[in-house]
């Protein structure tokens, strides 16, 4: 029904427990997800990710017969100045969220770039600097359990919330094998032009989210904002782009049971630009 490259986060289903939106997504003819886990945004998968909690998550999203295209965690704030106990719980973190990540068959492992606050905890290029080098060391980790590494950059509520600190940390990025994910949302709200971006992430884009946004305003079901989809989707073809697109309708603009009617034309109208 849908096109083979356009998933759905479970994000956009993030008031319905796991079970719950894993079957809305399969039933309105979702072959392949992202799984949110972001504490505060999707509690999909439990902040405290002990053993148990990876291999029951794995199990029921196995069970759904569901493809996963990612795993969209977070593992606190990248620029953050950790002493060595706390870099050590990280590190715990991230192989329980890259467990999950292989477990469940996904492709790659997204993290944030930066904390949710646009000010830097020492400056901006330092900051630039730590957050490159945690997702950087993040990748290398990813690689032993045989998945990718990705960041959502630029993301208007996080440290590189617009496209000139989007394209500072791509450039601290380059040649790493760390994924850039672009999210259409995020760049309309920052004030920010599609085409742009595009021209600074050239070749670099590893995944696509998909909601609408007005500038200020992130939260819009797709056609009430101003993403240019059309021209965004074509760039990204003539730019050679063959990765897959999630709809991520964390939007505030629908009542929850107006929710999968929404979602099931938003996935028409992409299927339709593809």
């Amino acid at each position: 029904m849908f096109h083979s490259r356009l998933g759905c986060s479970s994000i956009s289903f993030r008031h319905q427990d796991l079970g719950a939106a894993l079957h809305t997504m399969k039933g309105l003819g979702f072959e392949e997800i992202d799984l949110g886990a972001l504490p505060g945004v999707c509690d999909h998968v439990p902040y405290e990710l002990n053993d148990p909690a990876v291999a029951a998550v794995s199990a029921e999203v196995i069970a759904s017969g569901l493809r996963v295209r990612s795993v969209n965690g977070d593992i606190g704030d990248l620029n953050a100045v950790l002493d060595a106990d706390a870099q050590a719980a990280r590190g715990r973190h991230l192989d329980a969220l890259l467990t999950l990540t292989a477990n469940t068959g996904a492709k790659a492992l997204v993290l944030p770039c930066g904390a949710l606050n646009h000010d830097p905890v020492r400056s901006e290029g330092e900051d630039l600097d730590l957050i490159a080098a945690q997702l950087i060391g993040a990748g290398q980790r990813a690689a032993e359990f045989g998945v990718e590494l990705w960041t959502e950059s630029l993301h208007f509520l996080r440290f590189c919330w617009n496209l000139d600190r989007a394209a500072k940390l791509a450039d601290r990025l380059a040649g790493s094998g760390v994924g850039i994910v672009m999210d259409f949302s995020h760049i309309v709200a920052s004030g920010e032009d599609i085409q742009q971006y595009l021209d600074v992430h050239q070749g670099r884009v590893s995944h696509v989210h998909l909601r609408d946004a007005v500038p200020g305003n992130i939260n819009l079901s797709i056609g009430n904002g101003q993403a240019d989809f059309a021209g965004g989707l074509k760039r990204l073809a003539a730019d050679g782009y063959t990765g897959h697109f999630s709809l991520e309708l964390e939007t505030r603009d629908v009542t929850h049971d107006e929710r999968p009617a929404a979602a099931a034309k938003a996935a028409s109208f992409i299927t339709d630009l593809i």
